[in-house]
């Protein structure tokens, strides 16, 4: 039977290429339960047979289904169109689950009890955040100081160093306030560029509860992955610029952060970056700046040897 639809909880999917490990997300999402939610899929362009099998779902009826396609641009537009897709049915909160991962049996549940809670904080509470854990039972980086807490992400996952994934459920109207930019034709934008941001302004409630299945596995950066990386250095330069104008940031963490906007910003202007980008992108001209051009530029001509 297909779900109700109450506007409470809409669980995003963006997807591309992955008909092959949706079923086992759908079959989680089939054993909730609390089954008040809508899933909506967000195809970045599939050519796999994805439109085929949720379709093949929605006539199953056992869940309430919105899938969405477009062309292939990268997770972050995926998500995007999502979003305006979720904010337009009146959800109040958006779960990210990606497409092979899976939920526990009361993910839903457990979010709508920390839904139904009065909170305390300085700021609007922006989203609740639970933890994640592999297929054998490890919690995916650290748990939080207390089992359930009000606390800011950049306290809390950026200076502690807890840069491991958790399973975040936002409020709707925040993400829409803080929508995932797109650069030309650029494919990628890490999450965080946008979660940073919000960070400066909405505190999150923190649960030691986990609701996510992943196997995540750890280590370093990919040669791949900074290839990726190097091929969207608006996106990136945008994430570094987030993280510095975020006050609650620990220096290092700025510094870091710094450095590697000299690093894309060499190749962005290489790229012909346009003056709108110039201005989303910009930071602040300080001693740091000019400290780290240097260097910056510098290793962007090492990069751009090994991984461009």
């Amino acid at each position: 039977m297909t779900a109700m639809r109450t506007g409470f909880l809409a669980i995003l999917t963006p997807s591309y290429e992955r008909a092959d490990r949706l079923p086992k997300l759908y079959e989680s999402l089939c054993r909730q339960s609390d089954p008040d939610f809508v899933w909506v899929v967000a195809d970045d362009g599939s050519t796999d047979g994805t439109g085929r099998l949720i379709r093949g779902w929605q006539e199953e009826g056992r869940l309430d289904i919105e899938y969405l396609f477009k062309e292939n641009g990268g997770k972050h537009t995926a998500l995007a169109l999502g979003i305006r897709r979720i904010a337009a049915l009146g959800a109040q909160l958006t779960f990210i689950v990606d497409s092979d991962d899976w939920l526990t049996e009361d993910a839903v549940a457990s979010i709508r009890a920390m839904q139904g809670r009065e909170w305390t904080s300085e700021r609007r509470i922006g989203g609740f955040c639970f933890l994640r854990r592999g297929s054998d039972g490890t919690i995916n980086g650290g748990a939080f100081p207390q089992d359930i807490m009000t606390g800011n992400y950049t306290e809390l996952r950026i200076n502690r160093g807890d840069l491991g994934d958790k399973a975040e459920v936002y409020d709707t109207r925040v993400l829409e306030e803080y929508p995932f930019p797109c650069f030309g034709e650029e494919r990628f934008l890490p999450e965080d560029a946008v979660w940073i941001r919000m960070a400066a302004r909405y505190d999150m409630v923190f649960v030691n509860q986990a609701i996510y299945y992943c196997d995540y596995l750890e280590g370093g950066l990919t040669r791949s992955g900074r290839r990726m990386k190097l091929h969207s250095p608006c996106g990136m330069m945008y994430r570094s610029a987030g993280y510095l104008e975020n006050p609650r940031v620990n220096r290092r963490t700025r510094l870091k952060m710094l450095l590697l906007w000299h690093i894309y910003h060499s190749f962005a202007v290489k790229n012909g970056m346009d003056a709108e980008t110039e201005r989303l992108c910009a930071v602040r001209k300080n001693f740091w700046f000019y400290l780290l051009l240097l260097p910056g530029r510098l290793l962007g001509l090492v990069w751009k040897w090994k991984y461009a």
